[in-house]
């Protein structure tokens, strides 16, 4: 389980393609410091597994193809920058909202309005989890625990095909310290929902 809030800004090292799956190495020297093997680490909001730590400040994880169908890890390249979040310490505060680092779907970056103190990123979204976001709701976007701002329609799909969007407000912390800071129009991101509105549905569907 994580929060959301992410610690480091870290680095793909390396990149290795398995048969059905993909063996990543990633620099993170604050990340690497307490983790062992089977420790969890989120990657650009994906919870991967710790395989091997190497020389104190990088970490190894292996990504099944699932997960590579789902997300943008299987982008990843040598030189790309991820957001890096360890799991949450059950005595310490949560800043975001409960993630679980299991990715629902991807979104594109479609527009980003700077203001003097922050900047406005509109992002596509999926039809098959527009109905679990809500204004004002928290979503995760490349592991980032974010506030939905605003949601809309637009005349026509995006060059994803999805036509639902929505925005959130970014402040210059997260501007200077997270991959979305920099992420340019046509950006693919992880988009994680809020789980609470994912078990509200099914227990009304039970009922």
């Amino acid at each position: 389980m994580f929060t959301g809030i992410v610690e480091e800004l870290g680095e793909v090292v390396a990149t290795e393609q398995l048969a059905d799956a993909a063996r990543l190495t990633i620099r993170g020297k604050l990340v690497t410091s307490d983790a062992g093997h089977g420790d969890s680490i989120a990657v650009n909001g994906v919870c991967l597994t710790v395989v091997d730590v190497l020389d104190g400040d990088s970490f190894t994880v292996d990504v099944m193809a699932e997960t590579l169908d789902r997300s943008s890890i299987g982008a990843l390249v040598p030189g790309s920058r991820v957001n890096l979040e360890r799991a949450a310490a059950i005595n310490s505060r949560l800043g975001g909202h409960l993630v679980q680092g299991h990715v629902d779907g991807t979104g594109t970056v479609l527009a980003r309005t700077p203001s003097e103190n922050w900047e406005v990123v509109r992002i596509s979204l999926p039809d098959a989890i527009a109905r679990y976001v809500v204004q004002k709701g928290s979503i995760t976007v490349d592991g980032v625990s974010l506030t939905v701002s605003n949601l809309g329609l637009g005349d026509e799909p995006a060059a994803d095909g999805n036509r639902d969007w929505f925005e959130v407000s970014l402040i210059p912390t997260t501007l200077a310290l997270t991959v979305l800071g920099t992420a340019p129009v046509g950006t693919t991101v992880n988009l994680e929902v809020d789980v609470i509105a994912k078990y509200v549905e099914r227990l009304a569907q039970r009922s």
